[in-house]
């Protein structure tokens, strides 16, 4: 049977949907190259070959674009979180798989790139930090507080306050290894990456691991 053709309007919307995706994926190349305040919104609607009026139809804002661009790029590793994450997964296992893709993703190239955009900007433009904070550290942090706080009432963690345990496991993903290769000293290393996760684990594991019974 021959497949009946989508109505205009779905066909508008599709194609809207594509040029809405182009301009975010060319802005995001520009934000990485040139930074957040020497990116245009001039120099992106030339390079994608419309007029400045027609940018402004899909974005209002140099910001409102910059956060299109951040929803982009962590979209795919958030739901990742969730699915790691999950309350019928046993902590040792979920958080080694979490340290690994975390240390793995905060180390990639674009990911430092982004990284060393925010911290050398955000002083004239403090935004760009919520706008990063939000839709990274912090929903990944959102999703594993909760999930500690499910392992601490079943027992299998301790942690007289979720929040600062999940900090605390963020704080050791994102040091050394991590650190060195953000300074320039180091480039991405898959083992790297995943000694320094067996590492993360262990340390966090050691300070909210379940507490064993005092002796008798």
């Amino acid at each position: 049977m021959k497949e009946a053709a989508k109505p205009a309007s779905g066909r508008r919307e599709a194609r809207k949907a594509e040029r809405r995706a182009a301009i975010v994926a060319v802005a995001w190349r520009h934000f990485l190259e040139h930074g957040y305040d020497r990116t245009s919104m001039s120099a992106i609607a030339e390079e994608m070959g419309g007029s400045k009026g027609t940018l402004w139809s899909y974005f209002a804002s140099k910001e409102e674009l910059f956060t299109a661009a951040i929803d982009e790029v962590t979209t795919a590793f958030r739901a990742s979180v969730i699915e790691i994450l999950k309350p019928s997964r046993e902590p040792r296992e979920a958080l080694t798989i979490l340290a690994e893709r975390l240390i793995d993703r905060i180390t990639l190239p674009d990911a430092i790139a982004l990284q060393r955009l925010i911290v050398g900007e955000v002083e004239r433009f403090p935004e760009i930090g919520r706008i990063f904070y939000d839709r990274g550290p912090g929903a990944g942090q959102a999703v594993l507080i909760d999930y500690i706080t499910a392992q601490v009432r079943a027992g299998n963690l301790s942690a007289d306050d979720p929040r600062e345990a999940a900090l605390m496991f963020f704080n050791l993903c994102a040091g050394g290894y991590h650190q060195h290769v953000l300074w320039g000293i180091a480039d991405h290393d898959d083992h790297r990456a995943k000694r320094e996760a067996a590492l993360a684990v262990q340390h966090f594991l050691h300070c909210y691991g379940p507490r064993r019974p005092a002796a008798g």
